[in-house]
């Protein structure tokens, strides 16, 4: 649609960045938000918040290298490219890397691991959401064809030159599927952690919740860097996805309840 913003000479301002740089401040506001209305130190979480940054923009990368890594190691100085550098990569790779530098960070800092991922996980999913307009700004994550009224077709030379986007093509805007997945998701969450019964249900709820949304929507992507597993019966981020449903679901299942509400229970059993 609009991959550059403007352009001034050889300077341009790529509309990617500037919303994916948003999508990243809004989301580590809401986070240090949250996390202190649960007595965390918001310095704390902000020093949190941007490591996880670094590592989700690293994680995404590398993911986006392995899953595409037959053509990688025979193109090593693709790895530095534009097309590589300007495109966000695999989200869920770096949502992975991320969860663990922020266990680290956590266990280093003494920080309540519950409650410090559903600090976050709103966060992660607004920002993420507001990233998805940037991925449809510049042409990335683009669909599969279709003849739905809401197809979207895309004509900028520059999507087609960077990311290989299919022009003059009626696609699934699949962009904003997940802009709108994302957004729908982060609203339940604010109103759970006005209702929350239990330390880590928020993050639960999202880690389900984007699993079963990612997984969905991989059969209307139609980018290369998809991978795939199993024969071809799954696409690398599916099977992630799959691993993210199931890390919720434990999560929900054995998260120490408060306890009040495990009395509670006894006395109604």
């Amino acid at each position: 649609m609009y991959p550059r913003l403007f352009h001034i000479g050889h300077f341009f301002l790529p509309t990617y960045g500037v919303l994916v740089a948003s999508g990243l401040i809004i989301g580590l506001s809401v986070t240090v938000w949250l996390a202190r209305r649960q007595g965390m130190n918001p310095d704390t979480i902000w020093n949190m918040g941007l490591i996880a940054i670094l590592a989700g923009i690293a994680g995404s990368k590398l993911l986006l290298i392995i899953v595409d890594w037959n053509y990688y190691s025979q193109h090593l100085g693709e790895i530095f490219s534009p097309s590589v550098l300007q495109v966000g990569g695999v989200f869920s790779g770096g949502l992975l890397l991320s969860i663990a530098v922020c266990y680290w960070y956590a266990v280093q800092h003494h920080l309540p691991k519950l409650k410090t991922a559903d600090s976050f996980a709103p966060g992660i999913a607004i920002g993420h959401s507001i990233g998805r307009l940037g991925c449809f700004a510049a042409g990335c994550c683009y669909g599969k064809p279709t003849n739905l009224p809401w197809g979207v077709t895309f004509t900028n030379p520059l999507a087609g030159l960077l990311v290989g986007t299919p022009l003059g093509v009626k696609l699934h805007p699949t962009q904003i599927y997940e802009f709108l997945a994302e957004g729908l998701i982060f609203l339940l969450l604010l109103w759970m952690f006005r209702h929350r019964g239990f330390p880590g249900q928020i993050s639960a709820t999202y880690l389900f919740l984007y699993g079963v949304a990612r997984y969905f929507l991989e059969f209307l992507r139609n980018d290369p860097d998809r991978g795939s597993m199993f024969g071809g019966m799954m696409t690398a981020t599916q099977f992630i996805a799959m691993l993210l449903v199931i890390g919720g679901g434990l999560m929900w299942m054995f998260c120490p309840r408060p306890q009040i509400q495990r009395t509670e229970l006894a006395t109604t059993a």
